[in-house]
């Protein structure tokens, strides 16, 4: 019977979803963050229960040989990455195995159907400097300094960073920076276990083609002392800053943005090219966080579908309309429908700036309004949030057949849910699954699936 605090031997040979390293001894799953598959170690159970257990490392007693040095100097203390001790190519295969497993023990499909329609993974260009956004939270450190980071991995302590390699290399200058100006302006930073301070969070956006980055501070309340000169010097002292906004969020919670933002100097957004088309991106709009794989995927559905201009396409899920706005221009007509109605707004912006009107934007929830459009589409396109999509929208599209659908997802759990769901009593036929890396360093993939009418 293994105790809390005994110290064994172990071999890891796997990487779970969680990001940890799995090993089993004594035919127990022993999860080990900061592990590679192929390290032998001496490690300590931290936690243990009766089918598994929890442990840190005590030593690496041989090394794998996937394992690498960190290119980040606390990347075994910050949450935001997980992977960086892995070879990248050694993170591909686990992203891959994490697909075809959650398809074969959720989804239910055999592994020779998954084995003729799991596509090799689409590995990233790079995997380092890609985030095109990053939002960390602000606290005073025992030094009296301002800290600002990602939150060590089941904390909310943060860890301090000046650059991250993670990020666009073009704002680690501004981050340290940023947190040296902040911090002589003397504002009070928010404590989430008082829920007092004022400011919570720090956000950079940057668009990855243009260079035009966007400053976003979150605070509890509005009145920011000083912030409108601080701003406009902001904005005069770095060439690329196009704009300096303000979200409040005075609600308790683990929310990072507020409903409102307000500029407080130069514009509310920033440009953006994105297949072929140009965007506005606010602080806080979704947008994938690596433009080059998100064109990929893009490029990806493109070629799958084969478009020849007669289609009527519903994008559900749109957010700003990153697929319906490209694919509309080689549909008849598409309808996005998204339940944010800041984002519907900002789509039909960017309809109108890259001069596209045959897309029909609808704000509202998606199993609402699935059912109201008055017309059958010949293909759905699917993008739900991590939770996967509502049992009603599973329903609609079985009861109502369009003869193409995909299914974009960043959760292999709830997406190899849904397509069992779609597909059973042969009401849909899985033609492609194609696994695509939009997070390395972390243990987050995106799939894309597609399924034809049976």
């Amino acid at each position: 019977m293994l105790l809390q605090g005994q110290k064994i031997t172990l071999t890891i040979d796997d990487l779970a979803d969680s990001g940890d390293g799995v090993g089993r001894y004594e035919n127990i799953a022993i999860f080990v963050p900061n592990t590679v598959p192929g390290d032998r170690i001496e490690a300590k159970l931290e936690f243990v229960k009766k089918n598994f257990a929890h442990a840190s490392i005590e030593k690496i007693l041989t090394p794998s040989d996937d394992r690498i040095r960190p290119n980040c100097i606390v990347a075994d203390k910050c949450g935001g990455c997980q992977w960086q001790a892995v070879s990248y190519p050694a993170q591909l295969i686990t992203k891959q195995n994490i697909v075809f497993q959650a398809l074969q023990r959720i989804g239910g499909f055999s592994a020779e159907v998954l084995e003729e329609t799991v596509s090799p993974i689409v590995g990233a260009p790079d995997s380092l400097h890609y985030r095109n956004k990053v939002t960390y939270p602000l606290a005073i450190g025992r030094d009296g300094n301002l800290k600002a980071g990602y939150y060590q991995k089941g904390s909310h302590k943060i860890v301090n960073l000046n650059q991250c390699p993670a990020q666009d290399e073009r704002l680690d200058p501004i981050l340290a920076e940023l947190k040296m100006d902040i911090h002589n302006q003397c504002w009070e930073i928010y404590d989430e276990k008082t829920h007092t301070g004022l400011l919570r969070h720090l956000g950079l956006r940057i668009g990855r083609s243009t260079g035009e980055i966007l400053i976003t501070l979150v605070s509890r309340d509005w009145d920011v002392p000083g912030l409108g000169a601080f701003a406009r010097i902001l904005v005069e002292r770095y060439d690329k800053v196009v704009g300096v906004i303000l979200n409040c969020n005075p609600d308790k919670t683990n929310a990072i943005f507020g409903r409102e933002s307000r500029c407080i100097a130069g514009k509310d957004y920033l440009l953006e090219k994105f297949a072929g088309l140009t965007f506005r991106l606010r602080g806080d709009t979704f947008f994938q966080v690596y433009t080059e794989q998100a064109e990929k995927m893009l490029q990806i559905i493109q070629e799958e579908l084969n478009l020849k201009g007669t289609e009527v396409l519903v994008d559900a899920y749109a957010g700003i309309g990153t697929i319906a706005l490209p694919l509309a221009e080689q549909v008849k007509q598409a309808i996005a429908i998204e339940i944010q109605p800041q984002a519907t707004a900002q789509g039909k912006l960017n309809a109108e700036l890259n001069g596209i009107d045959n897309v029909v934007f609808h704000t509202g929830k998606v199993e609402e309004l699935i059912g109201t459009l008055n017309l059958q589409p010949d293909i759905v396109v699917l993008d739900p949030p991590r939770r996967g999509c509502e049992p009603e929208v599973i329903q609609y599209l079985r009861e109502n057949p369009v003869t193409r659908l995909v299914y974009v997802s960043c959760n292999p759990a709830t997406q190899a849910r849904d397509l069992k769901l779609l597909c059973e009593g042969d009401r849909y036929q899985l033609t492609r699954i194609q696994p695509i890396d939009f997070f390395p360093q972390t243990a987050h993939v995106e799939a894309i699936a597609f399924l034809s009418k049976s």
